[in-house]
């Protein structure tokens, strides 16, 4: 359903030319950003915001909670986001849908899942994926999602499969996994932060793993555009690398007390002490790419695990789907 979804889409949109920069206040430049959900995850783009660091390249984003990866490609194709930020599989679907309007992946923030395995018991110090988890009922998220994609991934490797010695629950969209994992169903459940350590605070379970340590480096959560818009405003695209990459640089170097509170105003009621323990968490797993620039490696395993959920229908080349000109310009500026 999503790739027909987006094929249409692609076919709908390609006509529909890019509207012109918006201007933002303070003679900036409004660049349209959305972003597949908003997540601690992300901390590096907003700590960019928070800190001036698009202002000062005259950028001024205006950030949209998209609420899937499909709504995300949606808006890029529509004309309605400028840049989209979302896993590069929702690309891929539209460049093997045979469309002549795929958006290119300029940029990469996430270099791993950021989700963690949460137990009913405490086993963080006996866990082990080949033996605990054996039998075991998981909420692992949305059939053909990548979550649950990276996560069956991982029990493959572990010589775990769904239906024969572990079963996994789709049933339960990501949305309501916590409760209903509260609520009692299945034996163990897969969270993002800040949920999984808050709901380890409260007594409620115990963090034993992450995914994203287990599964290897995976080019998770990436930036997006049209082609024609990236021609147009490339002094734009170059300036919101820099500005996430500086953002990379502070979560990384300084300290996550500190970087907490500048998360703060991003995470109304999420208490400063919870966003502290998961940049720990995510800077404990080396969850960002540092330099921006998705390796062939890394978008080859994507796509092994595309393949070994059975939701790829043929393999695309790097080359095709990725620009990594503009990140590796950027990261030799700053780092060079």
């Amino acid at each position: 359903m999503k790739k027909i979804l987006i094929v249409i889409l692609t076919a709908l949109f390609a006509v529909i030319p890019l509207s012109a920069c918006n201007s933002g206040e303070g003679g900036l430049t409004k660049v349209r950003v959305s972003e597949v959900t908003h997540s601690v995850f992300y901390a590096p783009m907003y700590i960019a915001d928070a800190l001036g660091y698009f202002e000062e390249e005259g950028i001024e984003i205006d950030l949209t909670n998209g609420g899937g990866a499909d709504a995300v490609m949606a808006a890029v194709l529509s004309g309605s986001a400028d840049i989209g930020f979302c896993g590069p599989e929702a690309a891929l679907y539209v460049l093997i849908g045979g469309s002549n309007n795929v958006p290119t992946v300029f940029g990469q923030l996430t270099k791993r899942d950021g989700s963690f395995l949460v137990s009913r018991i405490d086993e963080a110090d006996t866990f082990d994926w080949a033996v605990s988890l054996q039998g075991k009922d998981i909420l692992a998220g949305r059939k053909g999602g990548v979550p649950a994609m990276t996560f069956e991934y991982v029990l493959n490797e572990h010589g775990l499969y769904d239906g024969q010695n572990v079963s996994m629950n789709y049933d339960v969209n990501f949305n309501n996994m916590t409760a209903a994992f509260e609520g009692g169903t299945a034996d163990y459940c897969t969270m993002f932060e800040p949920v999984a350590s808050e709901y380890e605070k409260a007594g409620k379970g115990y963090v034993v793993a992450s995914v994203g340590e287990a599964s290897g480096e995976v080019p998770y959560t990436c930036y997006i555009a049209r082609e024609n818009y990236i021609e147009s405003n490339e002094e734009i695209i170059e300036g919101f690398l820099r500005a996430v990459m500086k953002g990379i640089r502070y979560v990384n170097s300084e300290n996550s007390d500190t970087a907490a509170q500048l998360l703060a105003p991003y995470f109304d009621g999420t208490a400063a002490e919870s966003l502290k323990v998961s940049l720990d968490s995510y800077k404990s797993i080396d969850a960002w790419q540092t330099d921006m620039t998705m390796t062939e490696s890394a978008f080859n395993r994507l796509q092994d695990i595309i393949d070994n959920a059975g939701e790829l229908e043929r393999r695309v080349n790097f080359s095709d789907l990725v620009d990594t000109s503009f990140s590796s310009k950027i990261y030799a500026e700053l780092y060079g």
